[in-house]
Order: C-alpha cells, then structure tokens, then sequence
C-alpha cells in the first residue's frame, strides 16, 4: 500500500496508547485542557481498538454492556448485513460511529477517499471496494493502535487500494487538491477547533469534490459545565456543535450546496438531563467550488 506522492506518512508506533482497565469510558471529569483531551481520546479509543482486535465483536464497545451513550455505536445497527460481512469482524468489532456515510455517500469507481478518524477502516474498506483498483482509499486517525488494527485487518482484506496514515484530523498528513471525496464518521464531534477540520476538508478536495461526514451536534447549546467535563467530550457530547452553527462553519469555510442527507435523535439517556433530548445525529453532504 502506497501513499500518494508527497504524502507525509506519520508511521504508527507498535505499543499504542495506555489501555483504560475494563472501562470503556474512562476519562476523567476534571478540567479540560487541549493536551488532556487528546490523551482521553486517545486512551478511550485505544480501548475500542484492543477491545475489536481481541472479541471481534460486531457490537465494539458497546457490546462489552458499557451504559455510556458514547458514539461508540454498533456496526450491527449503522450497517447493513451485506457490509459487515464483507469486512473482518476486527473491523466490524472496532467500529464507533454514529452514522453510516459510505452508505449515502455514492463513492464512484477510481475516486480518492479520505476518511478521517478512520478507527478500524470499517468506512475505509466499504469505500475500496467501489472505488476499486484504479482508486485509493485514506484512512487517517490519531490512535496508534486503531492504525495498527486498521493495517492489519487490510492485510487480512488483502485491501491493496487502501492506507492508513497516523495523523490529525486538523493537520490531514495529505497533499492539497488530492481527494475526491472525505467522509468522517462521529469524529468532528471530538475535535475542539471543528473549523480547523473543515478547512483542511477543503484543502485536500480536489476542486468540485465534496465531503460526507456523520456528525453529533445539537440544537441547544451544550451546557458549559458539560463542555468542561472530559468524558462527556470523550463521547463525543462535550464537543457537540450547536447545529446552526456546525452548518455556517461549513458555508462560512466556502463549501456549496450543503445539504442535511439525514437527522434523526441521538440521545442515549432519554431519562437524563432534558437537555441531551436536543442532541441529534446528522449526515451532511457539502462540494468544494469546481
């Protein structure tokens, strides 16, 4: 598997991140700082990677009884039967979306795809088979070991049209104008600068690409005491964006033709807070100027 040219490969190491004991949502409510949010996330989904590797489990960390209301969601639930047996139940078993893009995505035959926070290449592999041989997938994420599981289970696949990179998702480790199409699947969510994300969204789409991406966001603000509390971030409530504004941030970056392909609730506590009632999983499709 070959990058593109140019492309600057961050190689993953082979220990990974520090696991969590046995449980899946393990970080702290303190204080939230940059660094210790990227260490939470890193940790939180470390654990979903071994977690996958080790049971193969289609229901990932959720299927371990977790009560946490997570974007670790069952590959059972956002993908059909016909997509989870055509990947490895180690993809499967690390799968934590909240959404299912590639299935609404229409990826074409010889496309670039990029997939950020592209955990254990669930997204990635369905991507390949459409783009097939005369395109190249990306997958991108910033946990060692979902890079290390996602090559594996490649290797497995013997998925010669995909990569994945270790890397941000606010610094994609790919050229400008190399991409077809991004999709993302509950990953923006955890990221503190979302404008920063949609701006290398449209760096590295070739001109007249577009982007998919699977999001949580709300239609309340995120009440501030939440977005100080690193788990609620971890499970990818603490960062989510009102919905309004989530869209101007994609209009105002000079995307065209944004559209809402899918708006459902997402809510894991229906007896919690009233304020969670508000948060919703969306699906949004957007084009870089041609």
């Amino acid at each position: 598997m070959k990058p593109l040219e140019g492309t600057n490969v961050i190689a993953a190491k082979s220990d990974g991140s520090a696991g969590c004991g046995g449980n899946c949502n393990c970080a702290s409510s303190d204080s939230m700082e940059a660094t210790d949010l990227t260490g939470a996330i890193q940790e939180r989904y470390s654990k979903v990677a071994v977690r996958g590797a080790s049971s193969g489990s289609a229901d990932g960390c959720c299927g371990s009884g977790a009560s946490d209301s997570s974007c670790c969601g069952s590959s059972a639930t956002l993908y059909d039967q016909s997509q989870v047996d055509a990947i490895t139940p180690e993809a499967a078993g690390a799968s934590a979306g909240c959404g299912n893009p590639v299935g609404i995505s229409d990826v074409k035959p010889g496309e670039v795809v990029v997939d950020l926070g592209s955990g254990g290449g669930i997204d990635c592999f369905l991507a390949a088979k459409v783009a097939g041989s005369s395109g190249h997938v990306y997958g991108v994420d910033m946990t060692n070991e979902m890079v290390k599981l996602a090559r594996e289970n490649a290797e497995r696949l013997d998925a010669q049209n995909v990569t994945f990179l270790l890397g941000r998702i606010e610094a994609v480790p790919l050229p400008d104008s190399s991409a077809d199409l991004v999709i993302s699947n509950c990953v923006i969510a955890l990221a503190p600068d979302k404008q920063q994300v949609f701006d290398e969204i449209m760096r590295v789409l070739k001109p007249g690409g577009r982007f998919v991406v699977a999001d949580v966001v709300s239609t309340r603000e995120v009440p501030d005491d939440v977005k100080q509390d690193m788990a609620e971030w971890v499970a990818c409530i603490g960062g989510a964006d009102l919905q309004s504004r989530y869209i101007s941030r994609i209009a105002n970056t000079g995307f065209e033709n944004v559209e809402t392909l899918a708006d459902v609730a997402y809510s894991g506590d229906p007896d919690g807070d009233e304020w969670r009632s508000s948060l919703r999983s969306v699906t949004i499709r957007a084009f870089k100027p041609a």
